[in-house]
């Protein structure tokens, strides 16, 4: 029996004698959707999951958001197999694809690119569809994180944001693109950043490289030179004994030179008017 390496319409396995209906029932292979299935040991992937609508969409479809976007990064998918696909149809067209897709109407045109087998958005658009969306700080930490996986550049967004007609999430694109600057690591970094932006504080430097005799100390999240002061946010850490000690390492290695440093941590961005006032202390001491 040949080896299926992707999704599959089961009924031209059926066609072409590769399986029996028994087979099809077994435990050997998954029912992804209607008529589509895998090698039941096949990792589920969100670009698995695409692959499987695929094979049912309409010869117009187009994937956009972030099932493109996921595509386009180089870090990393940005959405996972219980995400759903996103399908962009023409405005004429109609499909019920059933639950796990998000259809939306819109034309394409240059702005597709193909892998061989389905078609995409490419970088630009599919940033400037996702920003188009929601709310400003929504946004601007999912272009930031677009940017740092290398799905989009943001100066091409931008532009692209700039030349917008006026139509429905133009005007907060343009605001996104301007506000972020695709330096955070993790969406809470964008929102710290952002909470210092509007508080008055001394715009900080992101992922700010601390030197010493022409010599890297360590990148601290936000760095204030002139009072050798950082604020680091501080993520869940699921580490090891070696994760800690080049932690402590780094740490000790800016405390050498005179820096100080902040961390902050989830909890601490629930009370957002206490974090600030910790910041203004801290740089003013």
């Amino acid at each position: 029996m040949p080896l299926f390496d992707g999704p599959f319409l089961g009924s031209d396995a059926l066609q072409r004698g590769v399986l029996t209906r028994a087979q099809l029932r077994g435990s050997r292979w998954r029912r992804l959707r209607r008529d589509v299935y895998c090698d039941a040991r096949l990792p589920l992937t969100h670009a698995v999951m695409a692959r499987a609508v695929g094979l049912t969409a309409p010869r117009e479809a187009v994937f956009g958001g972030l099932t493109a976007a996921s595509w386009w990064s180089t870090r990393g998918p940005l959405a996972g197999p219980d995400d759903v696909v996103e399908v962009i149809l023409p405005p004429h067209l109609r499909w019920n694809p059933g639950p796990g897709v998000m259809v939306r109407q819109a034309l394409t045109s240059d702005d597709v690119v193909t892998d061989g087998t389905l078609r995409y958005t490419d970088r630009t658009r599919t940033a400037l569809d996702l920003i188009r969306r929601g709310v400003l700080d929504d946004a601007v930490v999912l272009l930031d994180q677009l940017v740092y996986h290398r799905a989009a550049f943001l100066d091409d967004v931008r532009i692209a944001a700039a030349r917008l007609p006026r139509c429905r999430g133009s005007a907060l694109a343009r605001r996104a693109a301007a506000l972020a600057d695709g330096l955070a690591q993790s969406p809470p970094e964008t929102r710290l950043r952002l909470l210092m932006l509007r508080s008055g504080l001394p715009v900080p430097v992101a992922q700010y490289e601390v030197r010493h005799d022409r010599r890297l100390a360590a990148q601290v999240d936000f760095g204030f030179p002139e009072q050798k002061f950082a604020v680091e946010y501080d993520g869940e850490w699921h580490g090891g004994r070696a994760q800690l000690r080049l932690d402590r390492a780094r740490m000790n290695r800016l405390l050498a030179v005179g820096w100080r440093v902040l961390f902050v941590t989830a909890a601490d961005m629930h009370d957002p008017i206490a974090l600030v006032a910790r910041i203004a202390a801290a740089l003013a001491a």
